[in-house]
């Protein structure tokens, strides 16, 4: 019979003595910073009457293990007995793996700029040992077992004691099971965090709600009989800030005291490769669009201008995706062993071919513009060229919505409309781009070239700002994608989506069309909205915490 392990943790036995934590360092030499095993504290009641309650926090080892699926190169991987590890030797640092797991466990060591977690002790199990926090826990409130094998301790515990999983509904099926486990302690969005814990200060920056900052006054509204009335608040938020009990205020009586401090993993070159790689598949994408069905009449010259153009962004989204990664050197890992369900694999493929056929048709349409092959064949070749390219160019631009879709710790990354967004954002500074080329005079560019561009650009700007703002005016699947839109709109993130996104991305362009029809203005606009609607887009989800 297959072995299948796991964990269990007695919750009313947990000390908070910290040995399981300790022992995990020490054996298998965790860095100072991150943690593979951490005890959390969450604080009930109000002085005198408190409560402290511990959770101790680890990687599920998930049946179904998202971080393993989104790996490009199989550096985390799931072993037979059900153990997820990782191999630190081929790692890229990518970071995907991190933003997968829904439960904050896995971590970039600082020492090897690789991903790391909780290995249950697979080297300790297969020389027949305990994990080392089992070993060394004082109250034996950490079984770890086969979870297959009935006569093991874990599986006799597991038939009699009622049981919880963390974040069950986001289809892992955990593998690590809590006994009288709350929900204040495994939900992390349950209780209110503060600047300071027990030790120490927080490293990262606390999520205040508008109300919390003072920074909206709520008005006094009146029935008909003059009755003062309550003003319908955001949904999830108290009235007036929180809710007070005899002059006590309520965030005190439950709140997290103490927990690990996760960083923010991917930055600024996220969104900033959305929007050149939109640009890069967008220019192709139109010209394409000229030749398969003569919506654009362009000649050789146009076509080399804007070609090279999109070479040039698609260059530049290469270097800033190397650059993202904590082990550059490793680039090649994602082409010489890539992991086929990985959407992070499947783009750099996706993003390779259509460089390689953009390329070569840009090649040939510059040979032929020189003369070093007949125009004729290139004219002929143009067709064949635009349907190939096509399709490259489309996935190029919408990949990373499918990729995000597979980031299973941020939830609200995984929105339905999200590669249709990401098709009008591409159509929208692609073709911004594409008329502000066309406008400077040293570039010789042939009259009567814009008629359909014109049409395409305001239109795509309002398409997009209708999908832009759509999310906004719906219910949200999780908690976590609530607070994480609430976190880009009304947070910290508010200035970028409202006043570069939402006013310099979209409102600004479309003034300028409507009264200043200056094309140059109008794509440095989209293209630097775009950039912090991206920016506020990539970051906000990150600061909601998942443990």
């Amino acid at each position: 019979m297959t072995q299948n392990y796991g964990f269990l943790i007695d919750q009313s036995k947990c000390i908070g003595c910290h040995a399981c934590s300790t022992a995990c360092k020490s054996e298998n030499q965790v860095p100072l910073g991150v943690y593979r095993t951490w005890v959390k504290y969450v604080e009930t009641g109000s002085y005198p009457d408190v409560r402290r309650r511990f959770q101790v926090t680890r990687c599920n080892h998930c049946a179904n293990p998202p971080c393993v699926r989104i790996c490009p190169v199989s550096a985390m991987y799931q072993r037979h007995d059900g153990i997820v590890e990782f191999d630190p030797s081929i790692c890229i640092g990518c970071k995907s793996c991190m933003q997968a797991c829904p439960y904050d466990s896995i971590y970039l060591d600082p020492e090897t700029n690789t991903a790391a977690k909780c290995t249950f002790c697979a080297h300790r199990l297969d020389v027949g040992l305990e994990p080392a926090c089992v070993v060394v826990c004082p109250e034996h409130a950490i079984l770890a077992g086969d979870l297959n094998d009935p006569a093991s301790e874990i599986s006799r515990k597991l038939s009699t004691a009622q049981v919880t999983v963390r974040k069950p509904e986001q289809g892992t099926a955990p593998k690590l099971f809590y006994i009288n486990g709350n929900d204040w302690s495994l939900h992390p969005s349950a209780t209110q965090t503060h600047d300071s814990y027990v030790w120490a200060d927080k490293v990262t920056e606390q999520n205040v709600t508008a109300y919390e900052r003072g920074a909206i006054a709520l008005p006094v509204l009146k029935s008909k009989s003059g009755t003062p009335i309550r003003t319908p608040q955001t949904q999830g938020e108290p009235l007036n800030g929180p809710i007070q009990f005899g002059g006590r205020v309520a965030e005190h009586m439950v709140q997290t005291a103490y927990t690990a401090q996760h960083k923010i993993n991917w930055h600024w070159e996220l969104p900033s490769y959305l929007v050149t790689k939109n640009i890069a598949g967008g220019l192709f994408m139109l010209l394409s669009l000229g030749s398969m069905f003569n919506l654009i009449n362009y000649d050789p010259a146009t076509f080399l201008v804007m070609g090279f153009t999109a070479m040039v962004f698609m260059l530049i989204t290469v270097i800033l995706l190397i650059k993202d990664l904590s082990q550059p050197k490793r680039f090649l890992n994602i082409m010489l062993r890539p992991q086929w369900k990985s959407w992070v694999a499947r783009g750099a493929y996706i993003l390779v071919g259509f460089t390689a056929i953009a390329g070569l048709w840009w090649l040939v349409e510059g040979a032929a513009f020189i003369g070093l092959t007949s125009s004729w064949m290139s004219f002929m070749l143009r067709p064949v060229f635009a349907w190939i390219t096509f399709p490259f160019a489309l996935f190029a631009v919408i990949y990373t919505a499918f990729l995000l879709n597979q980031a299973e710790g941020r939830d609200m990354w995984q929105g339905p409309l999200l590669p249709f967004q990401l098709l009008s954002q591409s159509i929208m500074v692609s073709s911004s781009v594409f008329l502000a080329l066309y406008a400077i005079p040293a570039l010789r560019l042939p009259d009567g070239l814009d008629g359909f561009l014109r049409m395409v650009l305001p239109a795509s700007i309002v398409v997009n700002l209708i999908l832009t703002l759509a999310p906004k005016f719906t219910s949200f699947a999780t908690d976590t994608a609530m607070l994480a839109s609430r976190e880009m709109t009304h947070g910290k993130f508010r200035n970028h989506f409202w006043w570069g996104g939402i006013a310099l991305g979209h409102i600004v362009p479309i003034l300028l069309w409507l009264f200043v029809p200056a094309t140059l203005p109008i794509a440095l606009t989209i293209m630097v909205g775009m950039f912090f609607y991206e920016y506020a887009f990539v970051m906000a989800p990150q600061y909601i915490p998942n443990s």
